[in-house]
């Protein structure tokens, strides 16, 4: 069976998707698919990569342009698109999180770029778009891997402290509640900067 690095990536998403990613082994991946750990490295030269390869197909959601709307509307769709697309995978977020760290995401780099341009029509100056873009995406991240940990904790039957659990809160709007804070700084740090 001649393998191709879709087959790896499948392959790795499933195991991601049933068992999580502490299961999501070279080894593991390599026993899934019936083949020696060795024949993985002609199509990634170490687990970084693969886990940036499974990164770039979980965000594929989150890449499906919406260019209309204003800025805010384009910043808040971004965001909500991306949570969503973390969310539909067993510890997606972290897994992302941690490609987006190594450089290995070039579908983060994308959310970015996009983010960076929805800020730059705000009014932020060109020196701080990239910065203002990627503080939006660590908000969404973080909030996500910690979501996505309380309901691995809700789902394993703990006993969390009062407020702690997913099953008690909206988590939905909490999420929007954040981001709308954080466009809301967008919006003072441009006025600010055009006074």
């Amino acid at each position: 069976m001649q393998l191709h690095k879709r087959d790896l990536v499948d392959a790795a998403t499933a195991i991601l998707d049933n068992f999580g990613i502490a299961d999501l082994t070279m080894r593991r991946l390599a026993r899934e698919l019936s083949v020696s750990p060795g024949a993985l490295y002609w199509h990634f030269a170490n687990k970084q990569q693969l886990l940036g390869a499974v990164a770039d197909r979980i965000l594929q959601p989150a890449l499906q342009p919406d260019p209309s709307g204003t800025w805010r509307e384009q910043v808040s769709g971004d965001c909500h698109r991306l949570r969503d697309a973390l969310l539909s995978h067993t510890d997606g977020a972290e897994l992302v999180s941690a490609s987006f760290a190594a450089g290995q995401s070039e579908a983060m780099t994308r959310v970015v770029d996009r983010l960076s341009a929805a800020v730059a029509e705000a009014g932020v100056d060109e020196q701080h778009c990239a910065l203002a873009a990627r503080t939006v995406v660590y908000y969404v991240l973080g909030f996500t891997v910690d979501e996505q940990s309380r309901l691995q904790w809700d789902a394993a039957g703990a006993d969390l402290p009062e407020g702690q659990s997913t099953l008690t809160e909206d988590a939905g709007r909490r999420f929007a509640f954040g981001l709308e804070l954080l466009i809301g700084g967008l919006t003072v740090h441009s006025v600010g900067h055009r006074a």
